[in-house]
């Protein structure tokens, strides 16, 4: 790999470490059961640290061995093993700057972004620091000649995550690298067919041709009764794959998954109501026999158990690491609700039902009723996952989502936690100041947004059955794109996911990031938040905020390109797609709405103009005429369209993949990595650890939480 090349695949130096702060709130839980509910829940999200690491890449799991076994052989002295090893100052601190990125990214490929990286510090001199123990000495090795290993970097395709076939990572289809992308549709099919949901699956190609589905599950062969296709383990396949056969395999990830159940029982034991007890019934057996219908019973449960006082949820929730956009990503969380910023999103809710109608879509594409969800503005106690985000909507089942609702969550210690002397590229000095004063304002107006009316709304057009619709199809919806009737929808058994494939994570965010900017245009919804008095004064600090949150979105659309990779003409994360083509659709607003400003030839000097005159009359319906399309595709399948309209629009050209690109990477700022604490059980009183935000710190956390 050419050098320069190589300089953007090296880990940050120094990362942004920062606090994720809960103390304060958690001082202020004083019932014990509820702290032990919120310990084992805890224990069962971070008993699946090694699941993400093995969903990630071959060499994670050795890797993260390798830094557990360095703190053991020196208690967390690191400068006396450096000078043991003859390891310079420097070299040390490179290691260090690896091991924080690597544990918060829970792998050693970005969370956000999908590239591996690589340490800075030479291997020989990781190496050398490895050399104390023979238990160091081994781990070294191992997490040097397990798959890819710590420092390969001469294959550039195996610097993303992606499908075999095409070069990329990925161990969601582990031992298989001849897996085409057809195969893997044909068996999602046959599955589909079968009503088997893949989420908690993954899929190995044998050397006969033959093919093993992987079931996580904390048994390797649960009873028939607890499975989701009873006795039947073997399947022949038709079409092309004809001849071959589909094996169910359970017991991946058995060890964990069984401690996760184990958890998650003694969590039972805690539990507020008979809600949650039902809810932790049908995840335990979900995590044990490998049930994703357990786990969606634990989905309809968990979306009734308004208001609880702490919020938990976990499983293979998030679909945007596998290449094919089906299977789950491990994840889980324990967080506390802030009481104050939570009437904010009740508010919110409550307009709900006058805000739905000003979206750019009729009746016929939106549920015949809005299910008020519960959303609530939490403190995070615990996220294990490969990157914290700023806010939830779950569950990701539409059958769900469309007849029981579903919950919105905004994480608030995300959101406010801040390196300090943060630099902000790309906005002109005449806007540093009120972006930095209402930038976290506006994203939680937009997260909120987001995850309510954005993910909230919409109805998928569908042939429930054969013969059964949830539309007129004697007088099928007029769409409002073509001015002709709908001729596309979704047929028995088909899902969002599974129409849209690779591009629906993406898609899906797209729409809910244009909703956030369509609606949060308005200012009753500002004032809700507490900007301004709901009339219209682009003058005033509802202004500012909704100027910031425009900023903000063309911003996140220019420093997308760090996520795209020229050499393979792929995004590299869901969200960052999105809002490259939201910027894109600013620029096409017209009548200069958005400007990049430069004057020097190698652009060096890049800005962003935004005219905030025009935020109204040009920025809001640009983007409200995207989101009609975006919006109306997805609600009657009409993948074809869909697909032309977004791979269009994200489509990147040589002046941005290039000039602009480049300049992105020249300034780019560390992703924030977050320290979280610990609870620590005694008896039967818990309580809370917190460690520094630091290198150390970080460290530190993980080697507790690994007892």
């Amino acid at each position: 790999m050419d050098a320069s090349v190589k300089q953007h695949y090296l880990a940050d130096s120094p990362p942004s470490v920062v606090r994720l702060e809960i103390k304060s709130h958690f001082d202020t839980l004083k019932d014990e059961s509820l702290r032990r509910y919120a310990h084992y829940m805890s224990r069962a999200a971070f008993e699946g640290t090694r699941v993400t690491l093995r969903q990630v890449s071959p060499e994670s799991e050795p890797i993260y061995d390798l830094i557990l076994a360095l703190h053991r052989a020196c208690n967390g002295d690191w400068k006396s093993l450096a000078q043991k090893t003859q390891v310079s100052d420097e070299d040390l601190r490179y290691f260090l700057e690896y091991a924080a990125q690597f544990l918060g990214n829970c792998g050693n490929y970005k969370g956000f972004g999908d590239s591996k990286f690589i340490p800075r510090i030479p291997a020989s001199a990781l190496e050398a620091l490895s050399s104390s123990t023979s238990e160091t000495k081994e781990a070294f090795q191992k997490a040097n000649s397990t798959g890819g290993g710590i420092y390969e970097t001469n294959e550039q395709s195996l610097m993303h995550l992606g499908y075999p076939t095409d070069g990329h990572m990925t161990t969601y289809y582990p031992d298989s690298p001849t897996i085409t992308k057809d195969e893997i549709t044909a068996i999602g099919d046959l599955m589909e067919k079968k009503g088997l949901a893949l989420e908690n699956t993954r899929i190995r190609k044998t050397p006969s041709g033959d093919f093993e589905l992987l079931i996580a599950s904390g048994v390797a062969n649960p009873p028939v009764k607890d499975r989701d296709l009873g006795e039947t383990d073997t399947f022949e396949l038709d079409g092309a794959l004809k001849g071959k056969t589909l094996r169910l395999l359970f017991g991946d990830y058995k060890e964990e998954m069984a401690k996760i159940a184990h958890n998650i029982k003694l969590a039972e034991k805690n539990a507020a109501n008979d809600n949650q007890k039902k809810m932790l019934d049908a995840y335990a057996l979900s995590f044990g026999a490998g049930s994703i219908e357990a786990f969606k019973e634990s989905q309809r449960i968990w979306v009734k158990d308004q208001k609880p006082a702490l919020e938990t949820n976990l499983g293979f929730v998030e679909t945007y690491r596998d290449p094919h956009g089906v299977r789950g990503e491990w994840e889980g969380f324990v967080a506390l609700v802030n009481l104050e910023r939570t009437r904010a999103f009740g508010a919110l809710v409550d307009s709900a039902e006058s805000m739905i109608p000003k979206l750019p879509w009729g009746k016929d594409f939106e549920k015949d009723k809005f299910l008020s969800p519960d959303f609530t503005s939490l403190e995070v106690l615990s996220f294990a996952c490969s990157g914290l985000p700023a806010g939830i909507n779950l569950p990701n089942y539409d059958d769900i989502r469309q007849n029981l609702g579903f919950k919105n969550v905004s994480l608030g210690n995300v959101l406010s936690a801040k390196a300090p002397n943060e630099p902000i590229p790309f906005i002109a000095e005449k806007d540093q100041e009120v972006f930095r004063r209402c930038r976290d304002p506006a994203f939680e107006v937009q997260v909120g947004i987001h995850e309510l009316l954005g993910h909230g709304t919409g109805k998928l057009l569908q042939e429930t059955a054969p013969g059964e619709y949830n539309f007129d199809i004697a007088n099928p919806p007029i769409s409002p794109v073509t001015g002709k009737p709908v001729s596309t929808w979704y047929k028995p058994g088909q899902t969002w996911s599974s129409v849209f494939g690779a591009i629906a994570s993406s898609y899906e965010e797209c729409r809910a990031e244009c909703v956030a900017m369509v609606l949060g245009c308005d200012f009753e919804i500002l004032k809700i938040f507490g900007f301004g008095n709901g009339t219209e004064d682009m003058a005033g600090e509802a202004g500012d905020v909704l100027y910031a949150a425009y900023l903000q979105m063309a911003r996140a659309g220019l420093v997308a390109l760090e996520f795209w990779d020229p050499k393979t003409q792929k995004w590299g994360q869901a969200h960052m797609q999105a809002r490259y083509s939201i910027l894109r659709t600013f620029l096409g607003a017209g009548d200069d709405f958005v400007k990049l400003s430069y004057t020097k030839e190698d652009l060096s000097d890049l800005e962003i103009h935004l005219d905030r005159s025009k935020i109204l009359s040009h920025g809001r319906p640009a983007v409200a005429q995207y989101l009609q399309k975006l919006h109306v595709y997805k609600s009657t399948a009409d993948i074809e369209a869909g697909k032309g309209m977004y791979d269009e629009i994200t489509s990147v050209d040589s002046w941005w993949g290039s000039q602009v690109r480049e300049v992105v990477l020249k300034n780019k700022v560390p992703r924030k990595v977050f320290v979280q604490a610990n609870t620590i059980l005694e008896g039967d009183k818990v309580t809370l650890k917190e460690y520094e935000p630091s290198l150390e710190g970080m460290i530190q956390s993980f080697v507790d939480r690994n007892v």
